[in-house]
């Protein structure tokens, strides 16, 4: 591993002098902060989640956030890494940080409060105070306007969030999910009971939790789950959200990624949840 950082240092060397470090984002979130404080022009590059704004995914793409190498890493001379909780592997990080790169990881609570931490860790990192009190006001005020929302129901619809279809099984989001949260927040409950994590269920379990409503990322290519082919699934054929039709597909990284935009899917999921008129 030492030698790794070595040979790392050999090759690209230190950042170049600058009066602001070269900023790599990892974590679609954190991304989305920077560009929110106004710091966009420090990025660059970003790491394969990264992709609101749109305008960043110009970046160079050092790979997923939590399968990076640090040769790719460090190929784009970085001064300094924001990475959300969970960054990695391990090894990479160990590498980069002896290879004298700064590294600041992000809290990753996925609460209002959580949302909030993350600003001012990233506001603080960047040296932009002053902004970010201002971005921590404006989200917090959108929690507090979308919590009033929530407030108003009085018959919480269940709501099952399904990750993906596993050899005909369903991956759901159970306690302590950032899928969780989100439907929490929005005025639902969670259908999925007794596990933590994104797990399989089985079709007794999916029969048991009876969701009113299925909850979904909206996916292309192969990731994609077709309507028809979700209720091919019995089990989720025979639930109440399918005989109402209520399956609701939403951006992952807005609906998941806790970040500056959260507010906003929050207010999104309770309208589909809780339609007027």
């Amino acid at each position: 591993m030492k030698r790794l950082a070595l040979l790392a240092l050999i090759c690209f060397g230190p950042p170049a002098g600058a009066e602001e470090p070269r900023v790599v984002s990892l974590g679609g979130s954190v991304t989305e902060i920077v560009v929110a404080l106004g710091a966009a022009d420090r990025l660059v590059a970003r790491d394969t989640t990264s992709t609101y704004p749109e305008t960043v995914t110009a970046l160079p793409d050092v790979g997923y956030v939590r399968a990076l190498s640090p040769e790719g890493v460090l190929s784009v001379r970085p001064g300094l890494i924001l990475a959300e909780n969970g960054a990695g592997p391990p090894a990479t990080m160990e590498v980069l940080k002896a290879a004298g790169v700064a590294i600041e990881t992000v809290p990753g609570d996925h609460s209002p409060e959580g949302v909030v931490a993350k600003i001012n860790a990233v506001a603080a990192a960047l040296n932009l105070p002053a902004e970010g009190a201002r971005l921590a006001a404006d989200v917090t005020a959108g929690f507090k306007a979308v919590q009033t929302d929530a407030a108003t129901v009085t018959s919480p619809r269940r709501v099952l969030f399904i990750l993906s279809l596993q050899g005909g099984r369903v991956m759901a989001g159970g306690a302590g999910t950032e899928a969780e949260s989100i439907i929490t927040l929005a005025g639902g409950v969670n259908a999925a009971t007794g596990f933590d994590g994104y797990k399989p269920m089985t079709d007794e379990a999916v029969l048991a939790a009876a969701p009113d409503v299925i909850l979904m990322m909206d996916r292309e290519g192969d990731l994609a789950i077709e309507t028809a082919h979700l209720l091919g699934q019995a089990a989720l054929a025979a639930t109440p959200a399918a005989a109402a039709g209520a399956i609701v597909r939403m951006d992952g990284m807005l609906l998941l990624g806790f970040g500056p935009r959260t507010p906003e899917a929050v207010r999104a999921l309770h309208a589909a949840l809780y339609p007027r008129g």
